[in-house]
C-alpha cells in the first residue's frame, strides 16, 4: 500500500519522493488512488482560482492560470501524453508505425490543435464558474480533477492490453479490479453532486459522461496501437477533465 501511494503520488504530481518498490502490484494501488491524488490536487487547483478571483483577476485569467498551475503540478505529462496520442491517432497509421511518431520528442499538427482546443475549453470553463458560490466551484474543480483521474483508473482496467512490452502501460495496464471501478466511480459522483446547484443529477452525470468519453478513445487507441500506453492514459485524463467541465458549465 505504501509504494503504491507512493507510485500514485510521483507519477500524477510534482511530490518530491524517493521511489519505492516498482511492480504491478504497487501499479495497481497507484491506479486505484489516482482519483484521490487527483481529487487533492483540484482542492489545490480551487484554492488558486479563488484567490484569483478575490484578487479581482479577470475570469479567463484566472482559468488560464489555475491550468498552468496544474500543468506545473503535474510536470504537464498528461498535456504531452494528449498531444502524443492525438499525433499517433492523426497519423492514420496502426501499430508499431503509429508508436513511433507518438515517441518522437517534436509536436505535430494534430498535437498542436489538441492541446490548444482542450487547453481554452477548460479555461473558458473555468472562466463560467466566476460568480457562483463557492461550494459549486469548489466541487466542480475537485470533481473535474478527479474524474480526469478516475478516467486513467479506468483506461488501466482488467482486459486493457497494453501497446509496448515496457513502459508505463505495460507497468499499469490490467491491474484495476471491477470493485475498485465502482466504488471509486461511486465516490466521484458524489464529490460531484453540489457543483450544480438545484441539480444534484447533473455533477454525476458529468462524471459519467466523462468516464464514457474516455473509455471510447482507450478503445480506439487499442484498436490502432495494440493497446494503452503512458500517452493514451494521459490522453484519457485531459479528454475526460474537458468533458467533465463543459458538462457541469451549463447552470
Amino acid at each position: 500500500m505504501r509504494d503504491g501511494a507512493r507510485l500514485a503520488l510521483t507519477t500524477f504530481t510534482v511530490v518530491p519522493l524517493r521511489p519505492g518498490r516498482v511492480d504491478r502490484a504497487a501499479a495497481g494501488v497507484a491506479m486505484a488512488m489516482a482519483p484521490a491524488v487527483g481529487g487533492a490536487l483540484g482542492v489545490a487547483l480551487a484554492a488558486v482560482l479563488f484567490g484569483l478571483g478575490a484578487a479581482g483577476a479577470p475570469p479567463l485569467v484566472a482559468g488560464g492560470v489555475t491550468l498552468a498551475t496544474g500543468a506545473l503540478l503535474t510536470r504537464g505529462l498528461h498535456l504531452d501524453g494528449l498531444a502524443d496520442t492525438a499525433d499517433g491517432l492523426g497519423s492514420y497509421r496502426s501499430g508499431d508505425a503509429a508508436l513511433q511518431i507518438m515517441k518522437k520528442p517534436d509536436v505535430g499538427p494534430f498535437g498542436v490543435a489538441a492541446l490548444v482546443l482542450v487547453l481554452l475549453i477548460q479555461a473558458a470553463a473555468l472562466a463560467g464558474l466566476a460568480g457562483h458560490g463557492w461550494l459549486p466551484v469548489f466541487a466542480t474543480v475537485v470533481a473535474a480533477t478527479a474524474t480526469a483521474r478516475l478516467a486513467a483508473t479506468w483506461a488501466c482496467r482488467r482486459g486493457v492490453p497494453p501497446a509496448r512490452p515496457d513502459g508505463l502501460g505495460a507497468l499499469v495496464a490490467g491491474t484495476v479490479g471491477p470493485l475498485t471501478l465502482a466504488v471509486a466511480t461511486a465516490a466521484v459522483a458524489v464529490v460531484a453532486i453540489p457543483a450544480v446547484p438545484g441539480r444534484p443529477w447533473q455533477g454525476p452525470v458529468a462524471v459519467l459522461a466523462s468516464l464514457a468519453a474516455a473509455v471510447l478513445l482507450v478503445r480506439h487507441a487499442v484498436r490502432r496501437f495494440g493497446g494503452v500506453t503512458g500517452d493514451v492514459l494521459g490522453a484519457a485524463v485531459e479528454l475526460a477533465a474537458t468533458v467533465a467541465y463543459v458538462a457541469l458549465a451549463f447552470r
